[in-house]
């Protein structure tokens, strides 16, 4: 006699397997992430070696992001589809290329560019993690499981303490061939050991159907402006800070960038916290309370009192509230929507978050250059993380409720 599909799900969800799935889809994305993020420690030395103006030297940097961030909305679609045990080995593998490629042939602007345009590839992988971790838990553990797969964000925190200091005592190239030669080991290992959930639904329609389905979403929108603050806060924070920290407060170079790995670090640590208070209670109130910290904390940075102890405070806690807030926006996709549309919402979301970070550190380079200060910027900062947690405690609330009841 066959088994029946109703037994299937619960005896996966018995056995270790989920726990396996979530380390391997977290260590590709770490992986990926690490080899999405290769030039922007570079940005200097590349600035020097192919005497690059500023605004060439940050469109290095951004090229990468932005088509890792746009890249997810079509990654994620596919996911759905196909399956992340065929999207996660074909992402790290065609990474590869472009890896190798910076570290041996690119030594002009134009290669340069073209060789960050295909490393934003592995940028996309968030679209391809979260929904199959999503599939593999059930809906009480999804946020903590979603929140500890978050954790691979902290790739791009690998990339920024090791790539400078290889490249210098071993060889230029050798962080890329250190990456490439990880990708490969990955690419065979996911091949060989990921498996989906049996079992999974499967949607129907074609890539372009789906997207503008996806697309006119409510909870897709909803979801998007609130990954925008939480992750793009993040972002954008993790490449201003150390301008900001060296403008205002007159900190060197090393030490700037040191207290901008701790807000890194601690603001990764919070996503699985979020995700787990999530569970625990409920997303909404986790992200009003995470949008609201933020709100006050942008308006005591905002005095820029002493970095000891009143700045560092207000930076911690901003970090510890989006990383929190990043968590549980993911938390509240599980709740909201269906299981076969979560990789093509993740891809928009995920999308909204990455170049959500783009406007913040624009903004406060404008106002700083306008009136020599950053106050305003952290006012707005301040309004805008304030008009979230109201934006969440009302529509957004309304929303799950909708979703409760359906």
């Amino acid at each position: 006699m066959s088994r029946s599909p109703e037994r299937q799900p619960a005896n996966a969800a018995a056995t270790p397997q989920p726990a396996r799935m979530l380390a391997l889809a977290t260590a590709g994305f770490m992986l990926c992430f690490w080899a999405w993020a290769l030039l922007a420690p570079l940005g200097p030395t590349l600035r020097d070696e192919l005497d690059l103006t500023s605004f060439q030297q940050s469109l290095v940097v951004a090229v990468p992001v932005i088509v890792g961030s746009l890249g997810r909305i079509p990654v994620g679609a596919l996911t759905d589809r196909i399956g992340a045990r065929r999207m996660f080995p074909i992402v790290a593998a065609l990474t590869i290329l472009p890896v190798l490629y910076l570290g041996h042939l690119a030594d002009s602007l134009a290669e340069v560019l073209a060789g960050g345009f295909f490393l934003g590839l592995g940028g996309t992988t968030f679209a391809i993690g979260v929904p199959f971790v999503n599939a593999w838990y059930p809906p009480g553990r999804r946020g903590l499981a979603l929140g500890i797969f978050g954790i691979g964000t902290g790739g791009t925190a690998l990339s920024s303490f090791t790539t400078v200091q290889l490249a210098e005592a071993v060889a230029r190239s050798f962080p890329f061939d250190l990456v490439a030669g990880l990708l490969a080991g990955y690419a065979l290992a996911a091949r060989l050991l990921l498996r989906d959930k049996p079992g999974r639904a499967v949607p129907a329609g074609s890539l372009l159907a789906r997207t503008t389905a996806t697309l006119r979403m409510p909870a897709t929108v909803q979801l998007a402006l609130l990954y925008a603050v939480a992750f793009g806060g993040f972002v954008a924070f993790s490449v201003y800070l150390p301008t900001y920290l060296n403008s205002a407060y007159g900190l060197g170079r090393s030490d700037a960038a040191l207290r901008t790995a701790g807000f890194v670090v601690l603001a990764v640590a919070m996503r699985p916290v979020g995700g787990w208070l999530s569970d625990r209670a409920h997303p909404v109130p986790v992200l009003i309370a995470a949008y609201t910290a933020v709100g006050a904390l942008a308006l005591l940075a905002s005095f820029e009192l002493p970095l000891i102890p009143f700045g560092t405070l207000a930076f911690l806690g901003m970090a510890a509230a989006l990383g929190a807030a990043s968590g549980a926006v993911f938390a509240l996709v599980a709740r909201l929507v269906p299981t076969e549309r979560v990789g093509s919402v993740t891809g928009v979301v995920g999308a909204a978050g990455g170049l959500g970070g783009f406007f913040p550190p624009l903004v406060m380079g404008t106002i700083y250059g306008a009136a020599d200060d950053y106050t305003w910027g952290y006012v707005l900062l301040a309004a805008t993380a304030g008009a979230t947690a109201a934006f969440t405690a009302t529509t957004v609330r309304r929303q799950t409720r909708k979703a409760s009841d359906a």
